[in-house]
């Protein structure tokens, strides 16, 4: 039996495997720390709730439109105008059973054999693996933590070819925690306008996640607009990764594309988690900030953690509940059972050793670097990184 060669056209996320590993070890009854996944280790507001359950006493257990419900597609629209000063209305939003969903809509809808998509480095794992599942070649831009992880125009510039089909990125960055300021993005914007065939995909599902005060979206360049597509959703800034909830905003065009695309493959998402998005989407913001308060104490803490061991070079994130530090200077090193060789034997290293789980840089297109989350309880936290400590100091 044969199975398709597509499946060998990309890989399996790296973050699952490190999170299945981790749950291996667990049920052998090792006390494993996990700082590999990117979930909120937050309860769904209240609110939310609450509106799912009235949800399901008022019967709402039927399919519903493939591109969502016009009441929550009206809220998606709302949103983005009290957010982000953005005029969209519901013909433009498809709802999605989760980003990574709206992110292979998009990516199906856009790249054809062949086609470039530029990305930064380092990007979500995914990212990728998209791009080679739908027969496209990706096109690397590599940046630094000296650099804040964030391309300039003239790297853009001479990224892009004539097979350039589109440029896909993230702010904040997933796993650099890099955000890009409103000068920085119209710097982006005055090369995107030499080449007008060009989409952009901004993946900004940890806008709320943001340090610096005030989230800026390249859509917001009004001439650029109709070729923009933002990807977004209730995963992160609403602690909402089980309910299965993202969306696009695009021109009707491509919003199109990817409602025909979806039709095929899922259909809609939950129609009880629909109902309890537009309450999340419209109402109280209060549980989100609460939980951005506790992301920003956690950060300090861990850069104080993290800036006590020698070796480790790591940048400051600007948002999202990551760090991803530079930690070429263990390659090479052992503890006269354990070679490093690179990041991935750093990782399994600390994974088997620390018993705290982790995600090697390679995955994300950095293979120096080493993703840790923060998204994890403070306690948790200092435990985790007093056992690295210690098992980065036993090698030589």
């Amino acid at each position: 039996m044969q199975l398709s060669t597509r499946l060998q056209k990309f890989n399996e996320p790296e973050t699952l495997k490190m999170a299945k590993l981790g749950r291996e070890l667990r049920a052998k009854g090792v006390d494993v720390i996990d700082l590999s996944l990117g979930e909120p280790d937050f309860d769904t507001p209240a609110h939310v709730k609450e509106a799912a359950v009235k949800a399901i006493h008022d019967n709402w257990s039927h399919y519903t439109p493939v591109a969502g419900f016009l009441d929550l597609r009206e809220a998606v629209c709302v949103k983005f105008k009290r957010d982000n000063n953005l005029d969209y209305a519901p013909e433009n939003i498809v709802v999605s059973t989760g980003a990574k969903q709206s992110l292979a809509n998009t990516i199906l809808a856009l790249v054809d054999e062949g086609d470039e998509v530029i990305i930064p480095t380092p990007y979500w794992v995914t990212y990728s693996e998209l791009v080679k599942i739908a027969d496209g070649k990706v096109v690397e831009i590599h940046t630094t933590g000296e650099a804040q992880f964030k391309i300039t125009p003239a790297q853009l510039e001479a990224a892009i070819t004539s097979r350039t089909k589109a440029f896909l990125f993230s702010s904040p960055c997933n796993p650099s925690g890099a955000v890009y300021t409103r000068k920085e993005l119209e710097g982006l914007a005055e090369v995107f306008r030499k080449h007008p065939d060009i989409f952009i995909i901004s993946d900004e599902i940890y806008e709320y996640i943001d340090f610096t005060g005030k989230h800026e979206s390249i859509a917001q360049f009004s001439d650029l607009k109709e070729r923009i597509i933002i990807v977004n959703g209730l995963s992160k800034g609403f602690a909402m990764t089980g309910w299965r909830l993202g969306y696009i905003a695009a021109s009707v065009p491509v919003a199109k594309a990817c409602e025909k695309l979806q039709g095929q493959f899922t259909s809609a998402t939950s129609s009880i988690t629909q109902k309890a998005a537009i309450v999340a989407l419209t109402g109280d913001l209060s549980a989100s900030m609460d939980m951005v308060k506790e992301f920003t104490r956690r950060r300090e803490r861990v850069l104080e953690l993290v800036r006590g061991i020698p070796g480790i070079q790591c940048f400051e994130p600007q948002g999202a509940f990551y760090i991803f530090p530079d930690v070429s200077a263990y390659f090479g090193k052992s503890d006269g059972t354990n070679h490093i060789n690179g990041a991935g034997d750093l990782c399994m290293y600390l994974l088997n050793v620390a018993h705290v789980s982790s995600v090697m840089g390679d995955a994300f297109g950095e293979p120096k670097c080493i993703r840790f989350s923060f998204a994890n309880s403070l306690p948790n936290i200092e435990k985790a990184w007093a056992r690295i400590k210690d098992a980065l100091a036993k090698l030589h």
